[in-house]
């Protein structure tokens, strides 16, 4: 039987998880395009070895530091009452670790390929980093952003290893249309996987093209 529920649990997840990466993405980004030291490198690989880490490996120890029989897990519920194993909380900070280098690596290349004089210009007309960074600076990578944000939701919502290892698979909690789809083919379901998986292909593909588009047009413009 067809449920809408992981669907929207899905794109729930995408844009809460999409919404606080920008937050902390771009700051991130601008920080490691304009930071000049050998300990941005080591922050560099940080935030990028998930795109080349196991996803499963990630979710073990997300999995093990989470969980209320340890000290980080406890700390969390007894100081904030969050409880982060299989939980949709659980999912969202799972997958802000997961989807952080495909939100920071294009704003990062978009800032990296801003001439200095761009910034030095604003500053010798009187403007203070905060105006010249709102102002001057994120305007310019304008694609950059939106890629970095369509990427990001899309890789949401095509997450599973981190979700299945941090989340299982709770109807109305955690289970996410990727997950859905595993217990459909499990139980030898594959019209109603078939449903889920064409409908995450056609919303992503949508997604991308538009962005492609869009990116192109700016380009264009320029």
């Amino acid at each position: 039987m067809f449920d809408l529920q992981p669907l929207i649990l899905t794109f729930q997840l995408a844009l809460i998880t999409t919404a606080i990466l920008l937050v902390l993405g771009i700051p991130l980004a601008y920080g490691l395009a304009r930071w000049e030291s050998r300990w941005k490198y080591v922050l560099q690989t940080l935030v990028s070895m998930p795109l080349v880490l196991p996803p499963t490996v990630l979710g073990f120890y997300l999995l093990i530091a989470f969980n209320p029989a340890g000290r980080l897990g406890r700390f969390l519920e007894s100081v904030f009452g969050l409880q982060l194993v299989f939980s949709f909380e659980g999912l969202v900070v799972a997958s802000v670790i997961y989807s952080l280098p495909f939100m920071v690596n294009p704003i990062q290349a978009g800032f990296q390929s801003l001439p200095a004089s761009l910034t030095e210009a604003s500053y010798t007309l009187g403007k203070s980093p905060l105006h010249t960074f709102w102002r001057v600076l994120l305007p310019n990578i304008k694609p950059s952003i939106l890629t970095a944000t369509v990427i990001s939701f899309a890789h949401t919502v095509g997450e599973f290893g981190v979700i299945l290892m941090i989340g299982g698979s709770i109807p109305g909690e955690t289970r996410v249309a990727s997950i859905a789809i595993y217990n459909e083919v499990e139980a030898l379901n594959y019209d109603t996987a078939h449903q889920y998986a064409l409908i995450l292909f056609a919303i992503t593909f949508v997604i991308l093209l538009t962005v492609y588009i869009v990116n192109r047009r700016f380009l264009k413009a320029f």
